[in-house]
Parts: structure tokens; sequence; C-alpha cells
């Protein structure tokens, strides 16, 4: 990989999937097919790699464990195949996270990338008028954040090259699609150019609001540091991504955020 996360952890293209050194824990990975993603591709009928990435959720140091349940905190990893679907880049579906019932808010994600190149779409609502709408572009070692209740995709914009990536999230972890999959997508579509050139098309299934293509936002209301792996930051001191999970503790912040 061309960042280390912080653990003993590395992908492969072939089998797609995780392997775990001593210490980590993980499950055995979760495939996403080709097949049963093209509901949510805007030509279900394109052609791509038949298993398209490869999620493990709940991975980390085994000396954690335990902590991470009580602080009802997950540490998820997905990697991605090269290639594209049809015109669009590989990417996840569209979706809003579920409510915890523990929090009572639509959790925030905290997004690490650790190799290839990432687009994190986002916009505020699922609803016809998405609000505000970015495309973050992201690199290996650097950071995006979902803010709660936020609709979003995770995007490779290297059809050359896998993306993997990590991130933080609310144990209690669960996906909304019906609002996004009765709009057809998200309010902006990626797909690739003839020189595959990552570009976005406007969604007419939405109000129209205009997108902002941007890096990774300034972090530090959040606590969160840079050049240091999110994974490490939690191994540091515990508490720094406890809003993840207990989203009201940043209540201020998320009112005026910008990914």
């Amino acid at each position: 990989m061309n960042f280390h996360p912080g653990f003993d952890i590395r992908y492969q293209a072939s089998p797609l999937g995780f392997t775990y050194g001593e210490g980590v824990f993980g499950p055995v990975p979760e495939l996403r097919t080709l097949e049963a993603i093209r509901k949510s591709l805007r030509d279900p009928r394109c052609q791509g790699p038949d298993v398209v990435y490869a999620i493990a959720m709940d991975v980390g140091k085994q000396e954690h464990r335990s902590a991470l349940a009580a602080q009802m905190l997950l540490y998820g990893t997905v990697t991605y195949a090269a290639g594209k679907l049809g015109r669009e880049p590989v990417r996840s579906q569209g979706h809003v996270h579920r409510r915890s019932t523990h929090s009572g808010w639509s959790p925030p994600e905290i997004y690490e990338i650790w190799s290839g190149r990432a687009v994190i779409y986002l916009q505020e609502s699922a609803d016809d008028n998405p609000g505000r709408c970015y495309a973050v572009e992201a690199g290996p070692g650097e950071v995006v954040v979902v803010p709660p209740g936020w609709a979003h995709m995770t995007i490779s914009a290297d059809p050359n090259s896998p993306l993997t990536f990590g991130a933080w999230c609310d144990r209690e972890y669960g996906f909304e699609y019906d609002q996004v999959r009765g709009h057809g997508g998200l309010a902006w579509f990626p797909v690739f150019d003839d020189t595959d050139h990552l570009v976005f098309e406007a969604n007419p299934a939405y109000f129209s609001s205009p997108l902002v293509r941007k890096p990774p936002g300034d972090y530090s209301r959040l606590g969160i540091r840079t050049g240091v792996s999110i994974y490490r930051q939690y191994e540091d001191d515990p508490q720094t991504f406890q809003f993840v999970s207990q989203p009201a503790l940043m209540a201020e912040v998320w009112k005026s955020f910008t990914p």
C-alpha cells in the first residue's frame, strides 16, 4: 500500500480482499459483485469487473477490540477492483447512514485513503433539493469526513489502479438507499470522458445545485491531526473519534461544516 494504516493489514487484488497480520482481528471479507449493484448504476447493463469491491467491517488490533465495542466504534476497510463500470467509475452505492438507536443521529464517517485516488461525493440531502454538493478528491494518507445525515458515495478516480481505504464508523452502522434509488442515483453522476478523466453530469431528477470540487477540508475542529493514520490517532487517544458514535459531542461543528 502507498500509506500504512497503523496496523498489520494488507489488501490483495486477486482474489479481492484482505489478509491480517499477527495481533490483528478481522472477518472474512464480503464481496460485492457487479450483478448485485446493477440497479444502482446509471447503465445497469454495463460491463465491468465481476467482483467490484470487498468489504471487511470491524478490523483492528486485538488489544483494542473490547474498548471499541464499548465505545460503539468500528473500523472498516474496503478495496475496489481496478477498471470501470461502463462509463462509470467503480464506486459504492449512494446512501445515507441510518439513524443509530443509541445516539438518535445519522452518524458521520471518517475516511482515510490507503492507495489509489478517491473522490468522496457528498450532498446535504437525498430529498429533491440536494443542498450543497461536493466532490472531495483525496489520495493516500488523506482524510475526508462525511458529516451526519449527508448522502454520499465513494468513487475510484483512477481506473488503472485499485482504490483501498479505511474508515471509522458507528458500530450500529446501517444504510438507507430508498431516496437515492428513487431519484435514480445522487444529484451528480460520475463518469469518465474519452481520456479517462473523471467528470460529473447532473441528475435531472433533482433540483439544480452546483457541484464544488475540492481537496479535503481542515478537520482540526474535530481534533483530527494531519500526517498520522486515523487508527494511530485512536491508539494515541481513544477518545479522538468518540464523536463518530456520539455525534452530539460535535453538534456545533456540524452546523457550519464543510467537507
